[in-house]
């Protein structure tokens, strides 16, 4: 998968990696080059006192080493370029990817875990493409190139190289072995931190309801000592590395020295020569010792490439059809195209023992209130989940404006919902800018006109600013009746043919509720409202209430109706209103 994910997402850096190339092997042969000059110094300059020979290959050297400098710096500026243009764009594949996935994908995956593979492990890929192209590049030219220039200098001597390298690669190579699988555990031991802080930030008013501070802490403590387990394991053999690799280098100096020093004195080698050929031999060295170290990355890398991977080859549930159908584009159906019928519809989730819901048929004409009500765990969230298409119905069908939703493009069929959820969320900004989420182009007379129907204009005016108001992360700066309304207010702006409002009055008082419902009638007057509630108060006026239990319809009617046909409306009713209310 890593090297699947590179050769896609590098694609459209290949100019910068082909500059990468250039100068690296430019560098490399300036590198290459030194130690030759170096030892004509030693030998035709400083054994013989030339001090204008000195004069002019020690000049030469020093722009060699500009050149090499310059060389360099280049290749790790378009190296950095090339790897944060390929992070850029997984990130971006991976939100887009995420984006279109029905909410059973991001429920098996986890928000917590989809945030670290778009962040931590983006940056693993992202890093090791950037240490490839700084490093792993020279790394072959340097060690081949050196091999040569090495053998060169003195082939008699090469059998060092041959000593050397394969024992610098088994040391480095038992210690990268085992740090493989504690990567892997690391990726793992992120999640389990991230999972526990989102929880904790999440649910930080009910962790100081029950004062479980201390257990929270103790949560993250274990969580946040795993990972730091995990990380000093891989650090012990990080820092096992390099006394090794510093030995072998070591080692092998010494022994160029020795057995050179011999050669030395019985004149078949000059000074310069041995130093140039220990320079190689160190060259060759540090580029094995690069390379090496390189594949301690690639390991990691390559977990998250997997994790990467899996997001990005995900299909969500919820596909847009092959070719889809679009609504009837004369005017006189306009107000039909909310109508919504269910038809048979039955939905399970994947592995459990029984559906959600079964045998669901009702018809919400344009123009008309349906209201669903019913006891927890009855199935009323799964059905609202069905209408938009958030998730696909297992059996039967879900019906817009006469057109099965799964032939509808998910854009169109959402551009015709206005949907405000149970728990009802804003996005950091202002007032205004989460008005006009639905509406981009909505003027600020429908604004004001939306907020006043959702009757939270008079708190918006009191606010500083007015519409330019700031807004938190979640709303978390205004109460939760405030909240409730912005939302409210947010899908009147768009104007659809169809409303949803999923149990969407539960924190406001019976005198807002009241209000609020008589403006949506008057405002909303030719599209389908779909109310569910927990509150019979809120759905009294309703032209059709179904009433669900166990997943199924077990009654359909007005509040009048129902009273006299349905014993378990009567009961809902019971437990909410007096008996006089109720009548």
């Amino acid at each position: 998968m890593l090297w699947k994910l590179l050769v896609r997402y590098l694609q459209p850096q290949r100019r910068l990696l082909i500059a990468v190339v250039v100068f690296q092997l430019a560098q490399s042969i300036a590198s290459l080059y030194l130690p030759t000059l170096n030892a004509d110094i030693i030998d035709l300059g400083v054994a013989t006192g030339d001090t204008g020979y000195i004069l002019r290959v020690g000049s030469l050297m020093l722009f060699i080493t500009l050149l090499q400098i310059a060389c360099a710096v280049t290749a790790v500026y378009f190296g950095a370029k090339a790897a944060m243009g390929m992070g850029r764009d997984l990130r971006g594949a991976i939100f887009t990817r995420v984006g279109g996935f029905s909410e059973q994908e991001v429920t098996r995956f986890g928000p917590a875990s989809l945030i670290t593979r778009s962040t931590n492990d983006v940056q693993q890929v992202q890093q090791l493409v950037l240490m490839s192209a700084t490093l792993m590049v020279a790394a072959p030219m340097l060690s081949i190139g050196g091999v040569v220039m090495a053998v060169r200098q003195d082939a008699q001597l090469s059998w060092l190289i041959a000593v050397s390298v394969p024992a610098l690669l088994l040391g480095v190579g038992v210690i990268i072995s085992r740090m493989v699988p504690l990567f892997r555990l690391m990726q793992l031991r992120i999640d389990a931190v991230n999972r526990v802080l989102r929880e904790q930030l999440a649910g930080i008013r009910v962790v100081r309801a029950f004062v479980r501070e201390d257990l929270e802490t103790e949560r993250f403590a274990g969580a946040n000592a795993d990972v730091t387990d995990t990380a000093l394991r891989a650090g012990r053999l990080m820092a096992l590395a390099f006394p090794v690799v510093m030995l072998v280098l070591n080692v092998s100096s010494v022994a160029v020295i020795w057995f050179g020093s011999f050669r030395i004195e019985d004149g078949s080698m000059q000074v310069g020569t041995l130093v140039a050929f220990l320079s190689y031999l160190l060259q060759i060295l540090m580029s094995v010792m690069m390379a090496t170290f390189m594949a301690v990355m690639i390991p990691r890398a390559a977990v998250s490439a997997d994790r990467i991977g899996e997001v990005l080859e995900t299909e969500s549930s919820v596909r847009p059809p092959a070719s889809p159908v679009v609504f009837a584009a004369d005017t006189s159906r306009a107000t039909a195209r909310g109508e919504l019928e269910m038809r048979d519809v039955g939905f399970a989730y994947p592995g459990a023992e029984r559906p959600v819901l079964s045998g669901i048929s009702f018809t919400a004409p344009a123009g008309r209130t349906t209201a669903v009500i019913g006891s927890t765990g009855s199935g009323k969230t799964t059905l609202v989940n069905l209408m938009p298409r958030l998730f696909d119905a297992t059996s039967g069908s879900v019906l817009m404006g006469g057109v099965d939703v799964r032939e509808l493009h998910p854009d169109l069929l959402w551009g015709h919902i206005g949907l405000v959820p149970q728990r009802p969320y804003l996005f950091s900004g202002t007032v205004r800018s989460n008005l006009l989420y639905g509406k981009p182009d909505a003027t600020e007379e429908e604004l004001w006109h939306a907020l006043a129907t959702a009757q939270a204009e008079d708190f918006v005016r009191e606010m500083e600013g007015g519409l330019d108001a700031p807004v938190s992360q979640g709303g978390t700066n205004v109460s939760g009746g405030q909240r409730q309304r912005l939302a409210i207010a947010r899908a009147l702006v768009k104007r659809p043919e169809l409303y949803i409002f999923d149990d969407s009055f539960s924190s406001l008082d019976t005198a807002t509720d009241a209000r609020l419902r008589r403006a949506l009638h008057r405002d909303t007057a030719g599209a389908t409202l779909v109310i569910i509630a927990q509150r019979v108060s809120s759905i009294v006026d309703a032209d059709q209430i179904l009433v669900l239990d166990g997943g199924r319809i077990v009654g359909r009617g007005t509040h009048s109706e129902l009273l006299e046909s349905s014993e378990t409306y009567r009961e809902i009713v019971s437990s909410q209103l007096a008996a006089e209310e109720a009548a």
